[in-house]
């Protein structure tokens, strides 16, 4: 899954071209139609739920299919629009899951969700988990690893799933490993463009794609930094962008917190920034802080 290496000048030209490319008001994810500009837009939050014994932050918290959904309806009382349901960890350093473990752990809580009307987000970057999901009822496809996978670029053009396409730098595993980038911003937004480009002319519609800059996956802090400080540039391209910063070890880093779970208004304030200038999708941990903040800061820009 090694990334592709493009020309800089291709990358600065890829780049300038997508930004003159409308949104669409909407994003389409199978039965689900979330706006994204208009009168009735709004940020969406996507609610984290990893039933992972190693997860970085809430590892093996929700690990039964009991407590996964206990914690997904909370989510859901809270303010979340999606629930994004992960079976394997994808942390810096972390072990591949095989798809048959990944599956066992997600889709006993992926059919009850759908079962309960719930826009359910599968996190993966397996096509055989993708396509069981899909098929059980999952309404987006969220994968880390950008739609490299031409099996998974088959599962996307065989649905009418939404679909998140991220950036990463290499694999989990290595992707930390001295990150390097010319220019971060243009060669992110470069590589989200060709990605959503090359699925579109697989048949997938340009409306059901969103992109993630991938904020923590193969960058460092700095690269984060510049990432979020051009969320503006990265909401231009032409798709619905995500932020996904939820205590991230950046976010330690910069504040001196270890320990991630206590990140929270560190997460919350970036996940505000990146929806001030321009992202739609928030994917967090702490879906009541984040609703509230979102609550607030619409509030203050309505009176």
């Amino acid at each position: 899954m090694a990334q592709e290496t493009v020309p800089r000048d291709a990358i600065l030209q890829e780049t300038v071209t997508r930004e003159t490319v409308a949104q669409d008001t909407t994003w389409q994810c199978g039965d689900f139609a979330f706006p994204v500009q208009g009168p009735d837009a709004h940020p969406l939050v996507m609610g984290i739920l990893n039933v992972t014994p190693d997860s970085f932050s809430d590892g093996g918290t929700h690990n039964a299919p009991a407590d996964a959904l206990a914690y997904a309806e909370l989510m859901l009382e809270q303010g979340a629009d999606i629930i994004d349901v992960g079976g394997e960890s994808t942390r810096p350093g972390s072990d591949e899951v095989l798809p048959d473990e990944e599956a066992r752990r997600v889709l006993p809580v992926v059919r009850e969700l759908v079962r309960r009307g719930v826009c359910v987000s599968v996190d993966t970057r397996h096509a055989q988990v993708a396509r069981a999901c899909v098929e059980a009822g999952a309404a987006i496809i969220n994968d880390v690893s950008g739609f490299r996978d031409p099996d998974m670029v088959d599962v996307a053009a065989g649905c009418e799933a939404g679909l998140v396409v991220m950036h990463m730098l290499g694999e989990p595993k290595t992707m930390q490993a001295e990150p390097r980038y010319d220019d971060v911003v243009a060669e992110v937004s470069a590589y989200l463009v060709r990605q959503a480009r090359m699925l579109e002319s697989a048949g997938v519609a340009h409306n059901r794609i969103c992109i993630d800059p991938g904020v923590g996956f193969g960058k460092t802090t700095d690269h984060n930094l510049k990432l979020l400080k051009a969320t503006d540039r990265l909401a231009a391209l032409g798709y619905p962008l995500m932020v996904a910063v939820s205590r991230k070890r950046f976010i330690g880093a910069l504040t001196d917190v270890d320990d991630a779970a206590q990140r929270v208004a560190g997460s919350v304030a970036a996940a505000a920034y990146a929806v001030e200038h321009g992202a739609v999708v928030a994917r967090v941990h702490d879906v009541a802080q984040t609703a509230q903040a979102f609550r607030l800061f619409a509030a203050i820009l309505s009176a």
